[in-house]
């Protein structure tokens, strides 16, 4: 198993939406590096909900990927925000995966505060500049990241 931070706007899709809908397809990804990670990703795999463009931003909870390699099906969509008309059906450019809701943290884990605990080498996100939406996290960071969590419970 392995840990990412994959992130979204609150008012686009929040980790309250994830709890409400259970399992959603994390489309929208239109950036080749982010892309590339959700390909790597497996069923089972955990990754941490970061909500951003927000105040504070910070990560608010956990999910699984339920589902691996799945294509990005706004990408054909015409009405879509998402959709890219250079896409083809048979060799599709963005793929995705299916997350499944595992836990809200009581008390979300600020930017602030990650970074105060981490390294920009340890954790992407405090990286100053860091706009990619999806990115890999080190198991002790996630360990930590985890206990820091249950400390705010």
């Amino acid at each position: 198993m392995r840990y990412w931070l994959m992130k979204s706007e609150p008012d686009v899709y929040s980790i309250a939406d994830l709890a409400r809908d259970r399992h959603e397809i994390w489309d929208g990804v239109r950036n080749y590096q982010a892309r590339n990670f959700l390909r790597s990703m497996t069923v089972g795999d955990r990754a941490f909900f970061y909500h951003s463009n927000t105040k504070p931003p910070g990560i608010v909870g956990l999910m699984e990927i339920v589902k691996a390699d799945i294509v990005d099906p706004s990408q054909f969509d015409p009405h879509s925000k998402y959709y890219d008309p250079k896409s083809n059906p048979e060799d599709p450019r963005w793929r995705t995966v299916k997350v499944g809701y595992l836990a809200t943290f009581a008390a979300g884990i600020s930017l602030d505060q990650l970074k105060a605990q981490f390294t920009p080498e340890e954790l992407g996100v405090v990286r100053r500049g860091n706009r990619l939406s999806v990115m890999p996290v080190d198991e002790a960071v996630a360990a930590k990241l985890l206990a820091i969590a249950q400390q705010g419970e």
